[in-house]
Parts: C-alpha cells; sequence; structure tokens
C-alpha cells in the first residue's frame, strides 16, 4: 500500500501526443496525479473539464496536472482535441502504472465484476514523495476538494 510522506513510484508513460513523460519531469514542482477509468465517459469528461477551468488557479499553487487512464494516446488526443483540455493525459495501456499506484482492482457495476481503475488522485510534492490521497470525492467536486487542501494547507 502506498503511504503519505514515501516516495510515489516513478513511471513514464506516452502522452497525448505520443511523447514519453515520467513523474520525475516534474521534480520541484507538486503534481496532482489523478487516475480515471476512460476518457470521453461522462464522469471522466466531468472531472477533466474542471481541472481544465480550475488550471490557472492549480499554476498558482505550483501544481501541475498529470491525467492517468487505460486509453491509447489516440483517444487521450480525441479527448483533449474535443474537450480543449489544458494539460497532460497518460496513457497506461498495460496498466501497470495504476497497478503500482494500486488503483487497478476489482469493479462490480451493474452485477457484472470486472479490473478497472478506481478514480484516486495522489498530490506529490516537490521531492517526489505523497503528500495526500484523495480517495473521497464525486467527479463534479474533485477540482474544488484539491483545491481546498493546497488553500489550507
Amino acid at each position: 500500500m502506498l503511504e503519505v510522506g514515501k516516495k510515489a513510484p516513478d513511471f513514464s508513460l506516452p502522452d497525448q501526443d505520443n511523447k514519453q513523460v515520467a513523474l520525475s519531469d516534474y521534480l520541484g514542482k507538486k503534481v496532482l496525479v489523478y487516475f480515471y477509468p476512460r476518457a470521453s465517459t461522462p464522469g471522466c469528461t466531468t472531472q477533466a473539464c474542471a481541472l481544465r477551468d480550475s488550471k490557472d488557479e492549480l499554476n498558482d499553487l505550483n501544481v501541475v496536472i498529470l491525467g492517468i487512464s487505460p486509453d491509447t494516446p489516440k483517444k487521450l488526443t480525441n479527448f483533449t482535441t474535443k474537450q480543449s483540455l489544458n494539460f497532460t493525459l497518460l496513457g497506461d495501456e498495460d496498466h501497470k502504472v495504476c497497478e503500482s499506484f494500486h488503483v487497478w482492482q476489482l469493479k462490480k457495476f451493474m452485477g457484472r465484476e470486472n479490473m478497472g481503475v478506481v478514480r484516486t488522485s495522489f498530490l506529490i510534492d516537490e521531492e517526489g514523495n505523497l503528500e495526500h490521497i484523495f480517495n473521497k470525492f464525486k467527479t463534479k467536486d474533485h477540482h474544488e476538494v484539491v483545491l481546498n487542501y493546497l488553500k489550507e494547507k
């Protein structure tokens, strides 16, 4: 299990432009790594658009946004373009990074079970350590939960 105060698992994944992006690229900044199930679904779109609209506030707090899902870079490109997203999305097609953050889990939906991403966000500090884990929020309120946490610090 991941613990606050411990080093976050480093990773390198392709972004929406199929360029490799590593967590370690952002040392010196806070990074909000948010895991979501699938691009262009209603809940994921709500969450992404709210983060898009909060990006200036997050920038002012020295926070970079990285969204991770098991989608292909092509799907991420379409999602980014369609929703005018202004932050980096990363594709974890083999869900190895999701597994390293313990968000790839058995989920139940309408009586069926399957493996998938449990919507969770991790705030990683300037040294690459886990500062906070956000796992209790609604997609439409996610950005507010994150901003409230950052402003209360």
